[in-house]
């Protein structure tokens, strides 16, 4: 079993009349709002994945390389090697987190970055491992 964690962090603007989401366990912070213009919202968001098919999925990464165009030669040739020895690089070029706020109204996506690693896992372990900037309430 390979897990691998894709840690995501959006920085992007919105309309100030648009209503916050939140998460379950998480909150807002109360932000100035108004006509002064866009306000810029922090989404970050850590997901645990775990790998089942490695081959498959290098082989979908792969086959994005390939008809990615716009890739220069010297950069595909390094994507390639990168995806065929890691799946965490296959992820990384497999998800586009961008691809989850382009459709929502009101919102334009200022800078995204994304990464993946392979990190260790206890699914019968009651806890993330939440860092002290992690603010959550008991369930």
């Amino acid at each position: 079993m390979t897990v691998v964690v894709m840690v995501v962090t959006w920085r992007g603007s919105c309309e100030a009349a648009h209503m916050p989401l939140t998460l379950r366990g998480m909150s807002t912070t109360d932000m100035p709002r108004g006509d002064s213009g866009p306000r810029y919202v922090r989404f970050q968001a850590e997901l645990v994945l775990e790998v089942a098919d490695s081959e498959g999925l290098r082989s979908a990464a792969l086959s994005r390389i390939a008809g990615d165009t716009y890739m220069p030669l010297q950069e595909r040739h390094h994507a390639e090697a990168a995806v065929g020895s890691d799946e965490s690089e296959a992820l990384a070029y497999l998800i586009d987190p961008a691809d989850l706020v382009t459709s929502l109204p009101g919102v334009e996506l200022v800078q995204a970055s994304w990464s993946c690693s392979h990190t260790e896992y206890d699914p019968a372990a009651g806890t993330w491992g939440l860092t002290e900037d992690d603010d959550f309430p008991d369930d």
